[in-house]
């Protein structure tokens, strides 16, 4: 009996030793759910939700600090060590499968809204508010290159380019008011004789047209992307320099160990601020009964997609590709994933998802190193997915007949506009205007399903942070001869060195029992 009870207790440190965090931070969400629905009922004012909610926000400050040192040290350091040649067929590899695995999601999601037809059972309301000039799908394309060269380094740590339209009016001419009728008359309630009325003259002028002019503005998001450009730029360049960048590369290298010491730390906080962050979440959302009768349909369209995408799909190209059994892949991956779904934004994740991929999948460090930080910025399939669901089911609560052709356009300007997504909370809202307008919908209908985009956010996010997880594991399975560990390398170096001397002994051996000098 003791025996038993001394080999359970030992199973149990084991189990929590591996598992003891993951277990944790699923607890914290379910813990949180529970507490968010409980606490709706309390009505707590904005300020007390705000108070409530800042376990959360320091969760969310804590991942997004160490976003920039992650980025710049592990790009700068990885890309250093790889050869010019190998780095650029990883890199064309990279790109290659992100974009397939994208263009897949928007296929997926498609054919499930035109299957499904969410958009037949939910009701368009006729008194939304306006939200004002939407960006133009010109603008938005010319911002992601804009901010692919940043002007000033400093400034994309903190805020990047984004092009803000300014009504102004449009002075009329004196020829277009000559040509109209100069007063029309109203009869109004006269108080002494309200039979008759009272005749009264108002000369009228047409309303005056609002124009939108393009002006230069800014976001205050990290400019991800041109931050990952310059520093794979300088990582590339520093390993040509040889020995002189090698005191560049060592400062890269500390910094990452250290940021990557740091989250070892900080992940024992994540359970105890997942609670309050998705608590507060679920605090700040409308209705769930009014939302689930309106888009409860568009909620399992998305979500079925997702699960088809990141259960199926992402896991059968590893498998076809590696040959090997994706399942322990992914349960290493289950803490990355857990975050993923607390926080909606993949650059927070992407320290978490780093830890797991160089700790319990043993991804060479190199190609994590490359891989995550550009997947982050490009690789969105959920979010592809999302937008091309969203819009075709807002041309059907419209009534929109859509045609191949538009299907074709819907599909291309989805993968488009997901890469220039940033990591962020409910970035697919912003990128969604370039679906809609390249298909002559109506941008202020984005109203429609607001109310659920937050939780369907976070389920996108996880399939986001799987493909960018998944895609590491299968360019390391197609590079792993360009990218041999050194010890790897001075071993099969030794072996030929030492085949050489053996052979030219031999050799010798043999001239002499010739008698050849």
């Amino acid at each position: 009996f003791w025996e038993e009870l001394v080999d359970l207790k030992a199973s149990l440190k084991t189990f929590c030793q591996r598992n003891g965090l993951l277990t944790l931070s699923v607890i914290s969400v379910v813990a949180g759910c529970l507490l968010g629905f409980m606490m709706r009922n309390m009505q707590l004012s904005e300020q007390a939700k705000v108070y409530f909610s800042f376990p959360g926000e320091l969760l969310m400050r804590m991942l997004k600090m160490l976003i920039l040192p992650l980025i710049t040290s592990s790009l700068m350091s990885g890309l250093s060590a790889m050869d010019s040649r190998a780095c650029g067929r990883m890199g064309v590899i990279t790109i290659t499968y992100y974009l397939w695995t994208t263009f897949i999601a928007v296929i997926v999601g498609i054919i499930l809204v035109l299957i499904i037809h969410p958009g037949a059972g939910a009701v368009k309301e006729g008194d939304r508010a306006n939200n004002g000039p939407v960006m133009t799908s010109a603008d938005a394309l010319l911002d992601l290159i804009r901010n692919m060269f940043p002007s000033n380094l400093i400034e994309a740590t903190f805020q990047q380019y984004r092009t803000q339209l300014i009504p102004s009016i449009k002075p009329l001419s004196s020829s277009r008011i000559a040509g109209l009728a100069p007063s029309f008359v109203y009869i109004v309630p006269d108080e002494k004789n309200p039979k008759l009325g009272t005749a009264v003259y108002l000369e009228l002028t047409p309303a005056p047209e609002v124009i939108y002019r393009s002006t230069p503005g800014n976001s205050r998001e990290m400019n991800v992307l041109g931050i990952v450009l310059f520093s794979a730029t300088i990582g590339l360049l520093l390993g040509k320099m040889g020995e002189r960048g090698m005191p560049m590369v060592n400062v890269c290298q500390c910094i990452n160990e250290c940021v990557m010491k740091i989250i070892s730390a900080a992940v024992w906080y994540f359970p105890f601020g997942i609670v309050f962050l998705v608590a507060g979440k679920i605090l700040e959302m409308q209705d769930p009964t009014m939302i689930g009768k309106k888009l409860g349909l568009y909620a399992v369209t998305v979500v079925s997609g997702l699960l088809i995408h990141g259960l199926i799909l992402l896991p059968t190209f590893y498998f076809l590709i590696t040959k090997k059994n994706p399942i322990p892949y992914v349960r290493g991956l289950l803490q990355a994933l857990v975050i993923a779904l607390a926080t909606s934004s993949s650059s927070a994740t992407l320290p978490i998802t780093m830890k797991c991929l160089l700790e319990n999948n043993r991804v060479d460090r190199r190609i994590a190193r490359f891989v995550l930080p550009v997947g982050a910025t490009i690789n969105m399939d959920g979010t592809a997915l999302y937008e091309a669901v969203a819009a075709i089911f807002i041309a059907q609560v419209n009534q929109y007949d859509l045609d191949f052709g538009q299907i074709i356009t819907i599909s291309i300007t989805a993968t488009a506009a997901s890469i220039g997504a940033a990591g962020i909370p409910q970035a697919g809202l912003v990128t969604m205007v370039i679906v809609l307008t390249s298909v002559g919908l109506p941008a202020d209908d984005i109203t429609l399903i607001v109310a659920v985009d937050w939780a369907l956010d976070r389920f996108r996010t996880m399939i986001n942070v799987l493909g960018d997880a998944l895609a590491a594991g299968i360019i390391a399975h197609i590079c792993r001869k360009d990218f041999m560990p050194s010890t790897e390398k001075g071993s099969r170096l030794n072996l030929h060195f030492l085949l050489c001397m053996i052979v030219k002994r031999d050799a010798e051996v043999y001239k002499l029992g010739l008698g050849i000098e």
